[in-house]
């Protein structure tokens, strides 16, 4: 089933937004591997898990944040371009890019529990309520059963009544998805249960003010501690990593 959800901005009279817009202050500043191509990025039990892409590179690892030193990394087969990654309980879901997979590992050992399939590419990966939400570079989240991992529904984000394309990496905060939009330096929050966007992130300038690296990439990876209330993000080979502060705009 597709859910197309009407946008409250497109009913007749309406001509104003209620997308919040945000800026950042940055609390800190955390190294980051320069080798790591960030797909996906999760904060538990007081340590980041790291999805890295590309052909013949990609991995799943544990990262101390304070140092980002690599605690546990295992490589995954080069056939696979690695993507999203979530966690539920004690296991790590892992899409990859083309190849219509995704694998589970156990938490502790990074063990390989099992896999699954589903149609087209996947993107980024979250969890919320029982179930895990899934992008694939679309407007579209698709909604995989918890336990078959099969796709038992679909959201189509919309901001003001467009739709939202190249929804990229997730990341449940306070009972929103957040979502890095590729090739930008925006996340976008969108409401789970209608779909729209009801805020905007602008990270402008967030790692040119720390680094002048050229090997940087764009903006990729969100990561949020519960217990703590903090948010991390970071991006492909970038030398850092940054725990950051909202400012409403």
């Amino acid at each position: 089933m597709i859910i197309t959800p009407v946008s409250a901005s497109t009913e007749v009279g309406s001509t104003q937004s209620n997308i919040k817009e945000y800026g950042y202050e940055v609390v800190n500043v955390y190294p980051h591997d320069l080798e790591a191509f960030t797909q996906g990025l999760i904060f538990k039990d007081g340590y980041l898990y790291e999805s890295t892409g590309l052909f013949g590179k990609s991995s799943l690892r544990k990262v101390e944040l304070k140092t980002g030193v690599v605690l546990q990394k295992k490589s995954i087969d080069r056939k696979y371009f690695s993507e999203g990654l979530a966690a539920n309980k004690n296991q790590l879901i892992q899409l990859t890019w083309k190849a219509s997979k995704g694998f589970i590992f156990s938490a502790d050992f990074f063990d390989l529990k099992g896999s699954f399939d589903y149609s087209g590419e996947g993107w980024g990966l979250t969890y919320f309520d029982k179930q895990f939400i899934m992008s694939d570079g679309s407007s579209y989240l698709r909604f995989l059963d918890e336990h078959t991992m099969q796709e038992n529904n679909q959201l189509q984000v919309l901001r003001d009544g467009q739709p939202v394309v190249n929804i990229n990496e997730l990341e449940m905060v306070r009972g929103n998805i957040y979502a890095n939009i590729w090739l930008t330096d925006s996340i976008i929050i969108i409401s789970p249960q209608s779909g729209q966007v009801i805020g905007q992130i602008d990270l402008t300038g967030l790692l040119k003010k720390q680094t002048h690296d050229p090997r940087r990439n764009v903006l990729n990876g969100i990561a949020y501690d519960d217990e703590g209330d903090r948010l991390f993000v970071t991006g492909k080979f970038w030398p850092k990593l940054f725990e950051i502060k909202l400012i409403p705009r």
